[in-house]
């Protein structure tokens, strides 16, 4: 199915081996070298693939600069990593000239930051070229931290993804951190059952330390980890924190809370009576469908020169 999907869409693995056989190991030490000055650019860049690819498909539309492009809006305003993919693209324009697209590089970036994290390597399609569309607009339909799981399910089946490759894909946020202000309002005022007046999906010495960590007038900027305790691997730890009622993100802990989801979960974590999933292994598969939205090859699009601007 993976096979089919990915030929059907016109990318495939060793795209470059001929034009640009040097392309994939360009990226990798681009973003390796990078990361060893900064870690926090591999959540950043697996987020940026994501929000490009939810938005007009895997086009590398949200790296281009302008008042009103998709950069600028509200979720990927935050983002790490931009300058990883320019200076990736320098070095490959220095290369061959004019035949890698911004779009592998980000998916190729994507899939180096999960490897750098501990994660396992999959093989990344490739042949994708930039679109010349990019309007902030056009973010509304970014998955949210208070999409309730319903919401969630439809705005991934409507890019083609199921809901095991939800849940899967949203295990992502075993990397990397979150704002205050993403999650905030669930530890203040949220619900009249609890004494905190907090979610009640929390464990309750985790809102203690959340609230710690951001107080009800305090800094909304400051980040906070979204995998409690293992916020720099990429591992199913993610899941027993959902499990444990240590979700930050109020759409992360439903995953747990809804029927439809929570089997996946149980399954990520390995509950006798289900049949088991490896996080590691799934998470490769439903990146590649994710990484096939919308593409375009052949004569559609371009190869951008410069990331950030269309030629």
């Amino acid at each position: 199915m993976a096979a089919a999907l990915v030929q059907g869409q016109g990318t495939r693995v060793g795209f470059y081996s001929r034009t640009c056989p040097q392309a994939e190991s360009i990226v990798q030490k681009t973003v390796n070298s990078h990361f060893q000055s900064n870690p926090a650019i591999a959540p950043g860049l697996l987020r940026m693939h994501f929000h490009d690819c939810f938005v007009q498909g895997c086009d590398a539309s949200i790296l281009i600069d302008g008042s009103s492009t998709e950069k600028t809006a509200g979720p990927n305003r935050l983002l790490r990593g931009y300058d990883v993919i320019d200076d990736a693209k320098t070095q490959l324009e220095a290369a061959c000239p004019g035949v890698v697209s911004c779009a592998d590089i980000l998916a190729l970036a994507a899939r180096d930051s999960v490897v750098l994290t501990k994660g396992l390597v999959w093989k990344v399609p490739t042949g994708r070229r930039d679109g010349r569309v990019s309007l902030a607009s056009n973010v509304n339909n970014l998955p949210g931290p208070r999409d309730s799981v319903e919401v969630q399910k439809k705005k991934f089946a409507d890019k083609g993804l199921n809901d095991q490759d939800l849940v899967t894909l949203v295990g992502g946020h075993t990397i990397g951190t979150a704002a205050c202000q993403a999650f905030r309002y669930r530890l203040y005022n949220f619900s009249t059952t609890t004494a905190n007046g907090a979610d009640t999906s929390m464990d309750a010495t985790f809102v203690t330390q959340l609230q710690a960590l951001c107080p009800a007038n305090g800094d909304a900027s400051r980040r906070v980890a979204l995998d409690t305790g293992s916020s720099n691997t990429f591992d199913a730890s993610y899941f027993t924190n959902l499990k444990n009622g240590r979700g930050v993100l109020e759409s992360d802990q439903r995953l747990w809370t809804d029927a439809s989801t929570k089997t996946f979960v149980q399954r990520f974590l390995g509950v006798r009576g289900l049949l088991g999933l490896n996080f590691n292994l799934e998470f490769g598969r439903s990146m590649v469908k994710m990484s096939n939205i919308g593409v375009k090859t052949g004569t559609q699009g371009e190869i951008r020169k410069v990331c950030s601007a269309i030629n």
